[in-house]
């Protein structure tokens, strides 16, 4: 049968045999992957010098984190969308000399607001690393590219475990600004290796930008995040004037976004994916994954030291516990994927996760309180490892000529749902008279949230076998 579209033909080749230098690529977009993760953790531990070098208010110091996941919630979805249309060889080295330039610039900042704006800066490359990259992996291992997938997206949240203790090892012996310039000779290694190594793609014939949509987009992520953060970072309450306003306006510009979207030929990000066959179920399951686990994560080791008195250091070390369970577990769910399902391994993990955060929440029997939160949190990082693979590849294939989009839209789905979580949960520790035992309602609260998403993995396609 004749292939049907441009889309397809170009895709056929790669669908049956893998590329030769595809470990080589697979090692060039992990470690770019790698880097961007590591950036969105590694910068507070470096809060407190920030701080004292630029005689800086803490509520700006903190937008150095804060401003950088925002960028990456915006960027996702649209360097995906971009990716798939111009070429995402093209966007990923832009995002590579982007991301290069803004750390050097990072690290020369004389002020925190020159340093806010160059990090903004760096979240937009480094946002557009993880849709571009998947979808390169995709174009090198032709019909091994679910499993080449599935192990390449459990890179990213090594990043969050490593960048707290790379950090920290910096900023005890060199400065903050090592911070950044660490990422200098790494970008321009990633430029060469991705100039020689990363083959052209074959952009979408007449592919022309949705500038209405891409900022119609941008802005209703923009003012929705920024509201919510605003609660985490400020203390603010629901009632501020700040977070309604911000809220309205995202809600506005959504639904110009969707409307716009309905009637445009080429929009930026297509209605089906975000509501049709599957991708409505998925998108939803991505956004209350991401506030439970991400949520979780960040606020585990805030939990061990407030509720037991457990020392900063070794508190942060339980998401290390935490990682290595996923990471047992991760690469063993990867290759049974095509035997298992999708639907199997996500609820399983769900469930697992689940456990684990309740197991946190109680009181510890048996053990010492740090030998019972680093049990709790292997358990959750089990459940991790055999959820997370699953679930990014979940729908993968019923559009494999848009895998950067989709990836893209996970990105931000997951992303803001953890930004979601950690402000809600922030404002309400800010209130509370018992801040431990708070944290700990908090976990059972994400448990539940977990046990709410199993029966929405009944309505994502299922899939066995390879793509």
């Amino acid at each position: 049968m004749e292939p049907s579209s441009s889309a397809e033909r170009t895709a056929d080749p790669a669908a049956d045999e893998p590329l030769a230098h595809r470990r080589i690529v697979f090692g060039i977009v992990s470690m770019a992957l790698l880097m961007a993760s590591i950036d969105q953790t590694i910068v507070a531990t470096a809060l407190n010098a920030i701080r004292g070098d630029l005689n800086a208010e803490l509520t700006w110091s903190g937008w150095t984190i804060t401003i950088y996941a925002l960028g990456q919630i915006i960027v996702m979805p649209l360097a995906g969308r971009i990716g798939d249309q111009f070429g995402r060889r093209r966007v990923f080295l832009g995002a590579a000399v982007l991301f290069t330039v803004a750390s050097l610039a990072c690290s020369l900042a004389d002020n925190i607001y020159l340093l806010v704006v160059f990090r903004a800066f760096q979240a937009i490359g480094g946002g557009a690393f993880m849709p571009t990259a998947t979808g390169i992996v995709s174009e090198q291992f032709g019909r091994d590219r679910d499993r080449a997938i599935g192990m390449f997206t459990s890179i990213f949240p090594l990043g969050g475990i490593i960048g707290p203790i790379i950090g920290g090892v910096i900023v005890t012996y060199w400065s903050w600004r090592e911070i950044f310039i660490v990422n200098v000779p790494i970008g321009i290694l990633l430029i060469v290796l991705g100039l020689k190594f990363i083959p052209r793609g074959t952009p979408a014939p007449g592919a022309r930008i949705d500038a209405t949509g891409a900022a119609l987009l941008a802005l209703t992520l923009l003012f929705g995040m920024y509201g919510i953060s605003s609660l985490g970072s400020s203390g603010a309450s629901p009632a501020d004037p700040l977070f309604i306003g911000a809220e309205v306006l995202a809600i506005t510009l959504g639904v110009l976004f969707v409307r716009h979207a309905n009637r445009h030929a080429a929009p930026i990000i297509g209605v089906n994916l975000l509501r049709g066959g599957g991708f409505g179920a998925m998108n939803s399951i991505n956004f209350l994954f991401g506030a439970a686990v991400l949520g979780f994560g960040a606020l585990v080791p805030l939990y061990a030291e407030s509720r037991y008195g457990i020392q900063p250091l070794q508190a942060g070390t339980l998401l290390t516990a935490r990682a290595v369970g996923m990471i047992c577990l991760a690469s063993l769910a990867v290759f049974a994927l095509r035997r298992t399902g999708y639907r199997g391994p996500m609820i399983g993990g769900f469930l697992l996760v689940a456990g684990g955060m309740t197991l946190m929440s109680l009181a510890p029997h048996g053990l010492t309180p740090y030998g019972w939160l680093a049990l709790a949190a292997g358990i959750t990082g089990i459940g991790m490892g055999l959820s997370i693979p699953a679930s990014n590849n979940a729908i993968l294939q019923l559009a494999p000529d848009q895998i950067s989009a989709i990836t893209g839209l996970r990105g931000m789905f997951r992303q803001s749902g953890g930004i979601v979580a950690v402000s809600v949960t922030t404002t309400i520790l800010a209130h509370s008279a018992n801040g431990g035992l708070a944290q700990a309602h908090s976990f059972l609260v994400f448990a539940a949230v977990l046990l709410l998403i199993v029966p929405l993995t009944l309505l994502v396609p299922d899939h066995r076998g390879s793509w």
